[in-house]
């Protein structure tokens, strides 16, 4: 196990086999604060605020990504492959594209299509379709049942784009069932499969790309209790 890297200097801090990953440090704070016990600070490198604590038990750690592939790439290859974490659960927020999807929904990402060319660095000789962990799915959609949430399965897109100057793009992603888009999935789904390990993102729906809807700022940070719910219970 590494002690350090550029980006992640625990300073003798545990991080925990499964880790939890929002976007946002402040969220990752926010969970660790108002879910986790006995919370130690793992990382402050470049204010991407890191912690380990357990909940109901279970150790479990919770770091901020960043914005976009690149960042969570940095991140997650790190963590699976230095610190030895065996599952990330990504918990963010997305824009829907379908009809039937609402405010404060859940999404969890089954397949993550993405328009980047994170995927190149692997030489596949083809299209490749990042994944989640089968498991992982399985009880998250368990654990959101029995919340009563409103949930959603399928594909999201993963962009390196928020805003794109080609006028069709959403509704063409719309058109291929695209459930909401996002800006980090495909490259943590990737990054977990080629190291062996698993990964899952669930989101809140947090605005509607094409109805006038959307969250503020901080409940985006704070309210969107159901998904980190979601997430820990779902956390191995």
């Amino acid at each position: 196990m590494t002690q350090a890297t550029p980006h992640i200097q625990p300073n003798g801090v545990p991080i925990a086999k499964t880790v939890l990953m929002p976007g946002d440090p402040l969220r990752a704070k926010y969970i660790a604060d108002n879910y986790l016990e006995d919370v130690q600070q793992f990382n402050e490198v470049r204010n991407m605020f890191g912690y380990t604590g357990t909940y109901k038990g279970k150790q479990i750690s919770v770091m901020g990504s960043g914005m976009g592939m690149p960042s969570i790439g940095i991140y997650s290859y790190e963590l699976y492959n230095f610190f030895d974490v065996d599952t990330i659960i990504r918990v963010g927020s997305c824009g829907a594209l379908q009809d039937d999807i609402n405010l404060y929904d859940i999404i969890i990402a089954q397949a993550a299509s993405t328009n980047s060319s994170y995927v190149d660095q692997f030489n596949i000789p083809g299209h490749y379709s990042p994944i989640a962990d089968f498991h992982l799915i399985t009880e998250a959609q368990r654990h959101a049942d029995a919340l009563g949430a409103t949930t959603h399965v399928g594909n999201v897109l993963s962009s390196d784009t928020f805003y794109n100057a080609d006028e069709t793009f959403n509704t063409q992603w719309k058109r291929m069932g695209i459930l909401g888009i996002e800006m980090e999935s495909a490259a943590l789904y990737l990054n977990a499969t080629f190291a062996g390990k698993k990964a899952l993102g669930i989101f809140t729906v947090s605005d509607h790309i094409f109805r006038d809807e959307a969250t503020t700022a901080e409940e985006r940070q704070n309210a969107f209790t159901q998904m980190m719910e979601i997430a820990l219970e779902t956390a191995e």
